[in-house]
């Protein structure tokens, strides 16, 4: 199992309430390319791998995105957790407001809950982690256009953070690609 350190992994701040960019930045929690999804994606692969170091790799890149998800939750409940309702409302949360209040849920800016439809799981090693290396530029290219987006330099720190992190996943699940195929060819699966 896991030890967990009652901390998140990075510092999360804000300047100061801003519903709009909460509205944008809950996609990373609840949205297709979003941390949920991705340690979903991650920690139900893991049990296919047919190596020791794939089955590691996306234990501890599945674990550190529910890690991620931490940091996202952060963010977005501290962008609304004082904001007056008029800034809620003039940022189009209202109708999650009414089903959620302050609180957390999974959806994407436009309030479509979660689906596991986002993620897949193969079977196919080598499948799987063309999934998994697509999935992490995705989340990186999500990661520069809420940096574009962001207008509090707190944020964007968080939001510099984690991106920086898809980069070192990618590199991560691109190296075990490459054990994957070393092993698949002594076993001559190719």
């Amino acid at each position: 199992m896991w030890i967990y350190e009652k901390k998140l992994q990075y510092p999360v701040r804000v300047s100061r309430p801003n519903p709009r960019l909460a509205k944008n930045i809950i996609t990373q929690y609840g949205g297709p390319d979003g941390e949920l999804g991705a340690s979903l994606r991650y920690l139900t692969q893991r049990y296919t791998m047919p190596i020791p170091q794939a089955k590691a790799v996306l234990t501890d890149i599945g674990t550190e995105e529910l890690a991620h998800m931490e940091i996202i939750a952060a963010l977005v409940y501290n962008l609304i957790k004082d904001a007056p309702l008029q800034e809620i409302k003039r940022a189009g949360l209202d109708g999650y407001y009414a089903d959620h209040d302050r609180a957390l849920y999974f959806v994407n800016p436009e309030g479509a809950p979660w689906t596991a439809s986002y993620i897949q799981s193969k079977g196919d090693p080598i499948a799987d982690l063309y999934e998994n290396l697509a999935a992490e530029q995705k989340a990186r290219a999500t990661y520069e256009l809420l940096i574009n987006l962001s207008d509090d330099p707190d944020v964007t720190d968080v939001l510099r953070f984690l991106r920086e992190r898809e980069v070192v996943h990618f590199q991560r699940f691109g190296e075990t690609l490459n054990l994957l195929y070393e092993y698949m060819e002594r076993k001559k699966y190719y």
